[in-house]
């Protein structure tokens, strides 16, 4: 399926099913959001690292939280299915803002019932190491809900958001919590190392 998308270029990855929070200050992305709430438009979240890349987001305008007095906006959007860019053109016709044309991507969330379960236990050890809390019992839980939460770099991210099935997106997580978690126990041992130096130590006798 293909259609006309407005476009936004952000330095970041927007995921399906995340919730984002924008401040609207440019005059094209007024516009933009102007359009969305007048014809109950969706618009693009693409990603630019050192270029504009060709998988991005969908994501509907939720509500506006704060109207400015100088016309800026915060805004709450609503991931929905990723999509492929065709065609950019910058602006659209008429429009202040860019857009293209774009071919959604099928939103694949199933997996393997071990795999699930082996990704979920690995981030339980991974946010028990870093104190963080999380739902992981949520039945809603997939590979995209904790993507920003677990030391993905910008372009792992990227890579992350490509990758067509959720099979392989755990995969591709399970295979960065392996190398992660061993880090921070290493941290974790290190700071203890750093707090007992100093203090007296009671050491067991070797026996030769």
């Amino acid at each position: 399926m293909t259609q006309e998308l407005p476009l936004f270029p952000l330095k970041l990855i927007t995921f399906p099913e995340e919730n984002l929070n924008l401040h609207i200050f440019e005059p094209r992305y007024k516009e933009l959001i102007n359009d969305c709430l007048q014809h109950g438009q969706t618009f693009g979240i693409c990603t630019f690292l050192d270029k504009l890349m060709p998988v991005g987001t969908e994501v509907s305008l939720l509500e506006i939280t704060t109207t400015y007095e100088d016309g800026r906006l915060d805004i709450k959007t609503r991931g929905l299915r990723t999509f492929k860019i065709l065609g950019f053109e910058n602006p659209m016709k008429g429009k202040l803002y860019a857009g293209g044309k774009v071919a959604f991507l099928p939103l694949e969330l199933e997996a393997p019932q071990e795999k699930k379960i082996a990704f979920r236990n690995s981030l339980e050890e991974l946010f028990k190491w870093m104190q963080f809390s999380a739902d992981l019992q949520n039945p809603s839980l997939t590979s995209f809900t904790y993507a920003h939460k677990i030391g993905l770099s910008p372009a792992q991210e990227y890579r992350l958001l490509e990758l067509e099935t959720e099979e392989k997106r755990l995969d591709f997580l399970f295979a960065h919590l392996k190398k992660t978690i061993p880090i921070l126990k290493e941290i974790e041992a290190s700071k203890h190392r750093i707090k007992m130096n100093g203090h007296f130590k009671y050491l067991d006798p070797l026996n030769f």
